[in-house]
C-alpha cells in the first residue's frame, strides 16, 4: 500500500524532505510530542531510520530530517527524482507496523519524462 510518494525538489535533496501534512496519520504517534523516528527498509534490504518533525506551534508542516541526508547521498538522488514510501502490515506482529523507503530515477529521452525506475 503506497502511502506517500513525491517528486523531489532542490530542497528535499539538500536540506530535509518536505512530508504531506496528511502523510502524519500513516506514521507511528507523536504522542503528544513534535517528533517521531522510525525505520524504512530499501529495496536492498538496508534499514534507514529516520525523524519526522512538525513545527510546536501553526500548521504543522511536518519534515523527515534525521538520517534522511544520509539516505539521499547513498542512492545519489538529484531534483527530479521520486521517493515513495509505503506502510505495510508486519507479518510478524499485527500490532506493528513495517515502512519501506524507495527511489525512483526519471526516465528522460529528447528532455521529456517518460516515466521513474527504481533505484
Amino acid at each position: 500500500m503506497e502511502t506517500f510518494s513525491k517528486v523531489l525538489s532542490k530542497t528535499d535533496i539538500k536540506k530535509r524532505l518536505a512530508v504531506p501534512t496528511n502523510y502524519l496519520k500513516s506514521l507511528p504517534s507523536l504522542n503528544g510530542g513534535c517528533s517521531v523516528d522510525f525505520k524504512a527498509i530499501d529495496a536492498k534490504g538496508k534499514v534507514w531510520t529516520f525523524k519526522c518533525s512538525i513545527r510546536k506551534k501553526g500548521h504543522p508542516k511536518p519534515v523527515i530530517s534525521k538520517g534522511w541526508l544520509a539516505f539521499v547521498g547513498s542512492k545519489k538522488l538529484k531534483a527530479g527524482y521520486r521517493i515513495r514510501f509505503y506502510k505495510e502490515n508486519n507479518k510478524v506482529s499485527t500490532a506493528t507496523h513495517v515502512f519501506r523507503v524507495q527511489a525512483e530515477k526519471e526516465i528522460k529521452i529528447f528532455g521529456a519524462v517518460l516515466g521513474y525506475a527504481p533505484i
